[in-house]
């Protein structure tokens, strides 16, 4: 193998890695934004209070009690992964013309961004291994990780 052919092998190896490093956080960014975006840009929605009376299928739903200036809502939904059980008492915000909630606060904030974390971890292993910046890796996996570590804490 020559040193060109060598060189041009080398740089190919590393463009692939950075872009699927790249594919990682923005899919973990994308798939997070869905959730994220109710928490983060919650300004001129409905926030209030979730009260659990019962989960099924993945749906826990609850009585509601809004905040000054939010509508009142009969019953609201949310998804039953977000450490809910019956009698909790949850800060929530709901999305935009629907009954779905998504859990505000700190702990809502962190757990939206989950899968960023973990797109983050990920993206660690092939910026180590790929493109052979160890420093660059171990700030992306400490960040995800940590980000991680911190939702679980919170819910």
């Amino acid at each position: 193998m020559t040193k060109r052919s060598r060189t041009f092998l080398l740089f190919g190896l590393r463009a692939a890695s950075a872009l699927v490093a790249a594919l990682l956080v923005v899919a973990g960014f994308w798939s997070s934004w869905g959730t994220a975006q109710h928490v983060v840009l919650a300004k001129g929605r409905d926030h209030g209070t979730l009260t659990v009376t019962g989960c099924a299928d993945d749906v826990c739903t609850g009585g509601y009690v809004p905040r000054p200036g939010s509508a009142p809502h009969a019953h609201v939904t949310i998804a039953e992964s977000v450490a809910a059980r019956r009698g909790d008492h949850l800060p929530v915000v709901l999305k935009p013309g629907t009954d779905e909630a998504v859990r505000s606060g700190v702990a809502g904030f962190l757990y939206a961004w989950l899968p960023l974390a973990g797109a983050l971890l990920l993206a660690s292993l092939v910026v180590a291994g790929g493109l052979r910046m160890p420093r660059t890796a171990w700030v992306a996996g400490v960040l995800g990780a940590t980000a991680m570590a911190s939702a679980f804490i919170a819910l």
